[in-house]
């Protein structure tokens, strides 16, 4: 049965009375938050692979913070342009590559970001990135782009260059995702932005908006700096709120599902087909807050936790392997964003590293 014909008969893997009802935890969710586990704790069967990614004109990697795999299997990501930011170049920051020889297929975008953020490639293939700082003038920035895989620009939400917590403006877009029906939420607010925005907003595939939900704090439903964003196979919303050091789950409705602690500080998630869900940690540490010997100042405070990739069934929310972060210092490190292929390989993008690995399980 194809996946359209399953929605005949269930949307997202569950009965449409249940979904009308709203009753989504019994059972579905049984599975309690608990500390995250270490390498130790749980297998790590991976091995890195790097420089396996071709960079077009013999460029040199910069920054960069997500990945997305399209339906052909091919990989997609950004690079900002050699650094960290895009404002001043011409280079082209979005990249497709083969999957198996990690050679450059397409490469486009240039001149229309700051600081590219979130990526998401949805079932037709379309590219969607967010953009979440402004350019000094204002010109450009804090927008979220639909492209088609060859480079066009399909939709545009946001205001060029402006702020705000309205329907049609953003203060920092973090992370995008659609659902098969067509329906965009993207999580705005990024940690550092100095803005009050910290929520999920839902626009129709047209872009029109919807509503949206959560605000700032550390209740249930409650987010603080929500940096990215999926989709299970039952249209359940997956985001990381990662100064909360947690995963919450939420219906397309908003309303609160639960909560996981078991996956890390959140920066990057990716479920895979199957419902495997893969987490990045880039900046747990159990430096005390405030202590005014830390540089940190308590930034990232999640003691006990290591840095790295952590992967699980969503079924049962158990972590089952993780990849450590090999040099966890400073204030991030480690893979932003975080994909899988078909065939288990995970691929982590880097900003403080300034590089995008592979890894394959031994």
């Amino acid at each position: 049965m194809s996946f359209l014909r399953k929605v005949n008969h269930c949307l997202f893997g569950l009965p449409v009375w249940l979904l009308a009802s709203g009753s989504f935890a019994p059972g579905l969710f049984a599975q309690a938050s608990y500390k995250a586990p270490n390498a130790g704790d749980v297998p790590t069967p991976y091995k890195t692979i790097t420089g396996w990614a071709q960079l077009p004109d013999g460029r040199k990697w910069g920054s960069t913070a997500d990945v997305g795999i399209g339906p052909d299997g091919n990989i997609w990501t950004y690079d900002r342009c050699g650094a960290n930011s895009c404002e001043q170049s011409d280079l082209d920051p979005i990249l497709e590559f083969d999957q198996k020889t990690g050679k450059t297929l397409a490469h486009f975008g240039k001149g229309l970001f700051i600081q590219p953020h979130g990526l998401y490639v949805d079932q037709q293939g379309n590219i969607w990135v967010t953009d979440d700082q402004s350019a000094k003038d204002k010109s450009k920035g804090l927008q979220v782009f639909k492209f088609s895989p060859d480079g066009k620009i399909l939709l545009t939400l946001g205001k060029k260059g402006q702020s705000g917590l309205g329907p049609d403006i953003f203060g920092a877009p973090t992370d995008v995702v659609v659902a098969p029906n067509g329906n965009i939420f993207v999580t705005d607010g990024h940690p550092g932005c100095n803005c009050e925005n910290s929520r999920v907003v839902k626009f129709d595939k047209s872009g029109k908006y919807l509503m949206e939900f959560g605000k700032k704090g550390t209740g249930p439903g409650e987010l603080d700096g929500p940096h990215t964003i999926a989709l299970d196979s039952r249209g359940l919303l997956f985001v990381g709120d990662r100064s909360n050091n947690r995963i919450e789950i939420f219906d397309q409705k908003g309303k609160f599902i639960a909560e996981w602690k078991q996956f890390g500080r959140p920066t990057g998630l990716f479920i895979a087909p199957g419902d495997v869900l893969y987490v990045t940690d880039t900046e747990s540490q159990s430096e005390t807050p405030g202590d005014p010997g830390n540089l940190n100042n308590g930034f990232g405070y999640n003691p006990g936790v290591n840095r790295g990739i952590r992967t699980g069934l969503i079924k049962d929310g158990k972590v089952t392997a993780f990849i450590p972060d090999p040099n966890p210092k400073g204030r991030t490190s480690f893979s932003d964003g975080v994909a899988a292929d078909r065939d288990g390989n995970v691929y982590g993008a880097e900003v403080g590293p300034k590089d995008f690995i592979k890894y394959s399980k031994q």
